[in-house]
Formats: C-alpha cells, structure tokens, sequence
C-alpha cells in the first residue's frame, strides 16, 4: 500500500520556488510559483516572482499581467511597482511607467534602484533614448540587464553589460547602469570609474554628474561631491535632487548657511518641491528660527499630506517655538500613523509628546530600519578575540561642549587602563574648548573621524579588532549609527546620548538603571538591557557651582517670592504641564516662573499662552545663557522649587538642579525620557519628590512652595549630601559599575 506525499502549504512552496529562481532554475521555480497560485491566486509574493522571471527572460508582455496582480494584491509592495514600471517601460508605456516608479518611491523614498530609475524615464521623456547604441546586439543586453537591475539581480546585470560595453565602449547607458550595479555590489570605486566615463560619454546628461556626485561623497570626497552636483545643475537648472542632495552634503559637513542657500535656490525653481521645504525646515530650525521652519513644514505637508515623517517635523518645529497649534489633534494623527506602520514622526519628536513606551518603540524601529538597514556584509563574522585588556570603543559625535561631553568626561578618566584599551571615536566637530581637549587626552588612542566615510571607520574598528563599541548619540544632530551597520564588533552597545531604544537589530545592548527600566519594562526595548546599579547618568565631579551667589537682582528676579524654575529645552513643554505651571502661579501670589530663552518665537509664545491663562506675562522672567557653566549653576540657588517637564524630563539640568542644592519635583511615566528625574531622585533618597499623575505633581510642587519649612528641610537634605560629599554615584563609582557591565559581556 501506497500513501500518498502530504500536500505542501504555500509558503513551503514559495521558500522552494525561491531557492531554485536564487539557483537560476527559473523553469523548476516556475512550476512551484504556479502550484503556489492554485492554492491562493492573490499571492503576491508568487505573481511577483512569476513577473520578475518572465522579465529576466525578456518577456515583457507576458511579466506583465503577473506584476500588475501583485500591485493590485498588495498595493504597499514597493518593490513590485518598481518592477512593474521596469516591464512598462520596455513596453514604450512611458507615463505609466513613470507613475508606478514615482508609487514605489512614495512607499519607501529609499528603494534601491527608484531613484536610478526614474532617471532613465526622464531621459525618455526628453526624446533621450538610453537604450540607443551603435549595435543592436548591444542595445539588447542593456535591455536585458536593466531588467534585472529592477528586480535587484544587479550581479546577472553586471555580466550583461560587461558584454554590452565590449561591443560598445562608449555607450552612455552602459556605463552609467554598470556604476550603478557596482555600487550596489558594494564596489564603490568601480561605480565612480563607470560614471566618470558615462559623464564623459554625454557630458549633455545631468544623470551621469548627479549619480558621479552621490558616489563621490558616499567615499567621502565632499568637496569634489559638491562640484559634480553643480555640473549636474548646469546642465539641468530644474534638476531638484541634485540640489537636495547637495544641501544634505553641504549640511553633513556644518556648512548650514551654503546648505540653507542652496534649497532657497531650489524652491525658488521650484516652490512646491517637498525634499527642498523639509531641508529648509530642518535647516531653519538649526538657526532656531522656528517660526520660518514651521511654515516650511506646513507648506511642505499641503503639497503632500503623507510625506515621511511631516507630521512629526511640524510637530517638533512647533514645540520647539512653543507653538501648540493642534497640539492634541496632531499628537493623535502621529500616534495613529505610527501604529498603522507609517514614517509619521522621528524617535526624539515622539518622546515629547508621549510616555508610552510602546508607541516610542514602534516609532523607534520603523525609523531605525527607514534609515539605518544593516549591511549585507558585516565586517564582523564570528571571530573570537584573545585580548590582554577588553578593547573598548566610545563613538560619540559629542566629545566637546555638549551635555554628553559634560557628563561622560569624569568616568572616562577614572576607567581602569589595567583592564581596558579605550579609544575615542570623534565623529563630530572640534570646538577647541578645555572639555574637548580632555577627552583627546583621556582615551589610549583618539580617532577624529568626522570626515571619513562610514564604511572606512567601521573597517578600521574591525582592523583595531574593538570588542565593544559604545555608541553616545543615538538618533540624535551628528549621530553615525551607519558605522555600525556594518557590524564592525562582536559586541555593540548604547548608551547615555539617546534616552530609549534605538530600535535596530544591530544594536546589542542598552544601559540604563533598574529605575528607568524595570524588568516589567524591558519588553518595550529592542536591545538587552545593561542595570547599572545606581542611576544611568554619570557626573564629572570636577564641575560645580561657582561658590560666588549671585543677586535675584542680576537676573530680573524679584527680591520677595516664590521662583518656580525650569531650565529645560522648551520643545519640553507642553499644553497640559504649561496649565499647571499656570495654576501655580495664580495659587501662589508674588511667584515667577523662571525659564531659559533659547529663541525669540518660544519667548512670545509662551508670554501669549500665559495671558491665555489669565496670568501676567511679566512673571515669566527669562534667563539668558551665561559664558561659565559654573555661574551657571550657582544661579539655580536663587530658584525655591525646579518643577520638572513631562514626559521629557529634565536629564543633565536636573542633574544640575539637585547639584546646586535646589529641589526637583518630577513626574515619572513608563518611558525612558519620563523616568530618569525619578532614579537621580531614588539615588539621594529623595523619591518622595517624584509623582505620578499631574494632579500630585500639582499637589507637590505647591506644598513646597508654600511650606517654608518642607522646603528648606528638603535643601538642607541636598546641601548636606553635597557638603559630606556622599553623592552617591561619583565617576569612580560609575566607572567601575560600568567596567563590571562591560567584563560580563
């Protein structure tokens, strides 16, 4: 008796169909896509490979009634409108063609091979054949091969169009098709080589500068970057991504002003072009000129309701000048986005507006892989290390003048050389400041690597065969998290410049405390997480406030009353913490509010928001910066009560705050940014401070500000702490926390 072979589930056949089509047996393949159809005729994944076979073979007639299914199956497969604009174009069905590319970038503006080309339809379009060629045979083989370019088989391609620049040396499309191959093949050189010739070729065609400009700055030659993009606009005036790119460059290398001056160009060419409204935003915002940016990004938004991320840069533009213009309308817009798996909103924007730490990590992955995708051919595969001491890398674009800098200085300096090689990666700029020298002098080897590209410093992490990188930035300004797509260590590990999960697979391990993230929490982070025994936020000890007091007088303060202070970022306020500061003020007579200034728009903003309130405007009293950082923090004696942001706490300044002798009353949530005021708290044995509903924070903050007694018990707490010198997490102390963390792994 016979039995009969169990019948395979579709996906069984799929996994078969693409082994034999990744094997080249595109007949065996075809034969199991098509019994995969039987079983479900909507099968996207079947009817798209089905059209990418027939299209390799040239059979464009026939591949495309199979992709045309597949879009229609899975309308948000970017991949496959891309491969059906590669079938319609071989068809001469050039407008439709253009269409399915320009649906496959609105999916993911990053598809490999889109941008690439949409250029050769608009070289149609002009009445520019790139397929033409002196020989036929040649002309064909290019045909071919970009066929399989748009299904990704660029090694096949590469083959092709060998073949096809032998018969015909000079061919425009050849060469400028084989850089791109090469490129994706991950030979950069090469590609530049075939693209110089392509310029060469037809020095007429923008394509060949813009695709030359984009490889030379991928090796990190900016400046002959720049100069390639400026061919690519003298030939073509009109050419947006030349000019969008350039910026992008230009902004890469802190040349902000040529960057800004060079969408302005754009955008006057062309108004409505959203890539040049979301640099100019972006930039603008740089320059604090948040009132600018906002319309920026608006405008930006009324050309194109669901670009990425548009929602999220207005929001940020707007909290940053303290605007809350559909604060809670927008708020809910971003939040829904982000469930439904759309680029809404950037991973530091959504921690300002909200403390659930499973939206943040949503957030946090659909950015990370938009931006950060893993290298295909990681640097580091398995090898096993036998080190004297543990090789240890600190990646930070913020080893200078910055609150990173700041903090991190002193437990670099106290780590035990016996045990570690340390070595400082600066991806940032030098500022030339005491703080920046003492880190070139605190590692056993300092790397400044600002200018080089990516790919060239993670070779070298490999070459010096670190065991762990730290990486200090996060998705923050000058962050290089693309060094470590490469995978250039065993072992690689964030901390400290980024408050939550990066969301990246390449990202091994997250310190933090067990109050910021308690194992009950720990579900809500990509990354395992490294507790350190005390609060996660380290101190240089050789920092401290001026012994000098100064007046209330020196900074428009009133001599009598309360002063309720916040020294935060002011995208950190929000409508509903802004109203109980507000109710503060009115229940407390005589009280200040006492902010920083940090921009002109955030300043009318708020005193407009507080006559909303019913409050006097005047008593919200401005400070501006101060040259030394130690008169900086002598200035918060002056204050009575810190009252702390939500759900982005106060981090470095409240850090600052209990520093100076002033007391922080917090309100703790269930995200990283939301916690740490609370574990600075726990560490001095305060915690009766930090609250957990706006109600007690409300309650808290006026009983201190009414209790003389309360009040100064709870400064003559921390000002004994500090006089004893008991604060219980020195450098030293976190040094060798951190050490016993990094030995473990």
């Amino acid at each position: 008796m016979t039995t009969k072979a169990p019948k395979k589930s579709i996906q069984t056949l799929i996994n078969e169909a693409l082994a034999h089509q990744h094997a080249g047996e595109l007949d065996a393949a075809q034969t199991l896509f098509e019994q995969a159809l039987k079983l479900d005729a909507k099968n996207a994944a079947a009817l798209y490979s089905l059209g990418a076979i027939e299209s390799s073979r040239g059979r464009y007639e026939q591949a495309l009634p199979h992709m045309q299914k597949a879009v229609k199956a899975s309308p948000n497969f970017a991949q496959a409108h891309l491969a059906l604009s590669v079938i319609l174009y071989h068809l001469n069905r050039i407008p439709e063609a253009t269409q399915a590319v320009n649906k496959s970038l609105k999916l993911d503006p990053r598809l490999t091979g889109a941008q690439a080309h949409l250029e050769t339809l608009r070289l149609s379009q002009n009445g520019t054949n790139p397929m033409s060629s002196s020989n036929p045979e040649a002309a064909a083989l290019n045909s071919q091969a970009i066929g399989l370019q748009g299904t990704g088989q660029h090694a096949q391609a590469e083959a092709l169009l060998q073949q096809a620049l032998a018969i015909d040396s000079n061919n425009f499309m050849t060469l400028y098709s084989l850089g791109v191959s090469c490129s994706h093949l991950g030979k950069t050189k090469e590609a530049l080589g075939y693209f110089d010739r392509a310029t060469q070729a037809a020095p007429h065609l923008p394509l060949g500068f813009f695709a030359k400009a984009k490889t030379l700055h991928d090796l990190g030659l900016a400046e002959d970057a720049i100069v390639a993009y400026d061919q690519a606009i003298d030939v073509d005036p009109h050419y947006m991504e030349a000019y969008t790119n350039k910026a992008a460059l230009l902004q890469g290398i802190n040349r902000h002003h040529d960057a800004l001056l060079t969408l302005t160009a754009a955008t006057e060419i062309e108004p409505n072009h959203v890539r040049a409204l979301e640099g100019q935003g972006q930039l603008l915002g740089q320059y604090k000129q948040y009132t600018l940016a906002t319309r920026a990004f608006a405008h930006a938004l009324q050309v194109a309701p669901d670009y990425a991320y548009g929602e999220g840069h207005l929001m940020g533009a707007r909290m940053s000048n303290c605007d809350w213009t559909d604060f809670e309308g927008a708020k809910a817009r971003i939040i829904a986005g982000i469930h439904a798996g759309k680029l809404t909103c950037g991973p530091l924007t959504i921690m300002s507006i909200t403390d659930d730490a499973a939206t943040i990590r949503k957030c946090a992955e659909l950015y990370a892989a938009d931006k950060y995708k893993a290298s295909s051919t990681p640097l580091w595969t398995g090898e096993k290390y036998q080190h004297r001491k543990k090789r240890v890398a600190f990646m930070s674009a913020d080893f200078r003048i910055h609150p990173v800098g700041y903090l991190l200085i002193g437990l670099i300096e106290q780590f035990d050389k016996s045990k570690f090689e340390l070595t400082g990666f600066f991806t940032g700029v030098g500022d030339d400041s005491d703080l920046w020298r003492r880190y070139r002098c605190a590692f056993d080897h300092y790397i400044d690597c600002n200018t080089m590209p990516s790919i060239e410093v993670a070779k070298l992490m490999r070459a010096m065969e670190i065991d762990v990188v730290v990486e200090l930035s996060g998705h923050t300004e000058g962050t290089r998290l693309d060094i470590l797509a490469y995978r250039p260590a065993p072992t690689q590990v964030t901390y400290l410049g980024f408050p939550g999960t990066l969301g990246l697979p390449y990202i091994d391990y997250l310190i933090s405390d067990p109050r910021i993230i308690p194992p009950e929490f720990e579900k809500h982070y990509q990354e395992k997480i490294l507790t350190l025994p005390h609060c996660y936020l380290p101190r240089d000890d050789t920092v401290v406030p001026s012994p000098d007091t100064p007046k209330r007088s020196d900074f428009g303060l009133p001599d009598e009353g309360i002063v309720f202070c916040s020294f935060n970022h002011d995208y950190k306020i929000n409508p509903p913490l802004f109203k109980v500061w507000m109710d503060l003020l009115k229940e407390v007579p005589g009280s200040v509010l006492w902010l920083m200034k940090l921009n002109e728009g955030a300043h009318k903003n708020l005193a407009q928001s507080a006559r909303d309130h019913g409050i006097d405007p005047e008593r919200i009293i401005f400070a501006s910066r101060l040259p030394r950082v130690e008169d900086h923090l002598a200035r918060y004696r002056l204050a009575d009560v810190f009252i702390d942001t939500y759900p982005y706490n106060g981090h470095t300044t409240a850090g600052d705050a209990l520093r100076s002798g002033l007391p922080v009353v917090t309100l703790c949530g269930g995200s990283f940014s939301s916690r740490v005021a609370a574990s600075l708290l726990h560490d001095i044995g305060m915690s009766e401070l930090t609250c957990t509903s706006f109600e007690e924070y409300h309650d808290k903050a006026l009983r201190l500000a009414t209790h003389a007694d309360e009040r100064e018990a709870a400064k003559r707490k921390l000002q004994g702490i500090l006089d004893r010198q008991e604060w219980p997490h020195t450098p030293a102390h976190q040094a060798r926390a951190l050490e016993a963390l990094l030995l473990e792994i």
